[in-house]
């Protein structure tokens, strides 16, 4: 009993370090992506089984995405790059994304003449 044990806490230890290593990599993205934007605000979201995906914003307008494999390892990483975190994507905190001709013509699609969503 005892060896099964020392096995789980072997495997929790093991998911613990796997854990801090990729909230530390999504960490250092978020840096990265703040640094080339003159800071960010991030909001993080519950997506189901894929994890949580982080918004990010920065104070020029420029945006982008990470996604977390788990809503626990999102927080640790937004934490440890220290930015802001909004709990919603509303408010002055949408105001700030700035979007060109590329993401009006995606968001659009056809419907306006954008790229079609198909090769046919």
């Amino acid at each position: 009993m005892a060896d099964t044990k020392q096995l789980d806490e072997a495997k929790d230890t093991k998911a613990a370090a796997k854990a801090e290593r990729q909230a530390a990599k999504i960490a250092k993205q978020i840096g990265a992506f703040a640094k080339a934007h003159g800071g960010a605000e991030a909001q993080v979201a519950y997506i189901g089984e894929r994890g949580s995906r982080i918004v990010l914003v920065g104070e020029d307008g420029g945006w982008g995405d990470l996604v977390a494999p788990t809503h626990a390892i999102a927080e640790e990483a937004v934490r440890k790059a220290g930015v802001t975190v909004h709990e919603d994507f509303d408010g002055e905190f949408a105001a700030k994304v700035r979007t060109g001709p590329y993401e009006w013509s995606r968001m659009a699609g056809i419907q306006v003449g954008g790229p079609a969503n198909s090769n046919t």
